[in-house]
């Protein structure tokens, strides 16, 4: 296995041994009836804990939907008071930042792909003694800041695996959709992309548009035959995609990272033709049980290293393997 794999495998065995550990710590506790994941289990007897997830998401955004599903359902394991909060804006995500600092969290989990915005304050959290876990983006600097971990994929090599397939699918022209000016992890995947594949060009919308997002891409399909395939960065764009390229009377294919409910259909029918999944639900997850196990037993994952959680490649091969976790919105 190449790198990234095996972090995947390893990432997902975490949850095995963070469940292991709450039971351990949890014995004589209260049962609580479900959780976020949709199962019943034992609710850590440690000290209540509350923890700040902060993200840069925008409004609508059904993938930070998963982010914090997952969140939620670590923190009923842990005894954790969830507090979630979001801007894409930088500057109001550091101010998020300093809020919770303020308000005197005992963790913060928070993403970084506005890295020059977000990061002074992060290290003024642990200057504070207020431990950080870094997760979705961020890759390249969540050392930088003394975080205890980072939980996500390596958004370059995903890009790179991208290129790859596109390549193996006869591809001859892409066109990759920034849907955030500025995030870092986005310009990473197309970076990536244009690694191995060559033939790239991006195309900047704001992804809270859907109609203008939708109007640029019709736009751009109609002017430029030569593109043969969109490659959209989260699930919500990518069938905006579907619906400019018919707008256009484009034969472009449309390809996307992220899953969702929408996306499953679409994958199924081949209205796209793959996703790139990186188990945002698991990122969530980890991310706020890496903060538990820090304060309550000193442990950290990933052995001063990043836990991948992708990717992997979903197309019509393997799509009814994940149908149900990601119609629940666990995947």
């Amino acid at each position: 296995m190449i790198r990234w794999q095996k972090k995947a495998v390893a990432a997902s065995a975490v949850i095995a041994l963070a469940t292991a550990l709450a039971a351990c710590s949890s014995s004589g506790g209260k049962q609580e009836e479900e959780n976020s994941g949709g199962s019943g289990g034992n609710v850590a007897d440690t000290p209540r804990m509350k923890v700040a997830l902060i993200t840069h998401s925008g409004p609508g955004d059904t993938f930070w939907d998963i982010v914090r599903r997952g969140a939620e359902a670590a923190a009923k394991k842990d005894n954790i008071e969830l507090q979630y909060s979001a801007d894409p804006d930088g500057a109001a995500q550091a101010n998020l930042v300093q809020t919770a600092i303020d308000s005197k969290v005992d963790g913060i989990a928070v993403t970084l792909n506005k890295p020059d915005a977000v990061i002074p304050n992060v290290k003024k959290a642990v200057a504070a003694g207020v431990p950080v876990s870094v997760l979705n983006g961020g890759l390249d600097s969540w050392k930088t800041t003394g975080a205890v971990g980072y939980f996500g994929q390596d958004e370059r090599i995903a890009g790179q695996a991208t290129g790859d397939k596109l390549k193996q699918l006869g591809a001859k022209k892409v066109i990759c959709v920034i849907h955030e000016q500025g995030n870092v992890s986005l310009e990473a995947r197309c970076q990536g992309i244009k690694d191995k594949f060559g033939n790239v060009e991006n195309v900047n919308v704001n992804g809270t548009d859907q109609p203008g997002t939708q109007a640029t891409l019709t736009s751009k399909l109609q002017a430029d035959k030569t593109a043969d395939y969109v490659v959209a960065l989260n699930a919500g764009i990518a069938l905006t995609a579907v619906t400019a390229a018919k707008d256009a009377g484009s034969a472009a294919k449309i390809a996307s990272f992220d899953m969702s409910k929408e996306m499953v259909a679409a994958v199924k029918d081949g209205t796209v033709q793959f996703a790139v999944d990186q188990q945002p639900y698991l990122q969530g997850y980890l991310a706020i049980d890496a903060i538990w196990l820090y304060k309550t037993n000193g442990n950290t994952i990933g052995g001063g290293e990043a836990t991948l959680t992708g990717p992997a490649f979903i197309d019509k091969s393997n799509i009814a393997a994940v149908e149900k976790f990601a119609t629940a919105g666990t995947r």
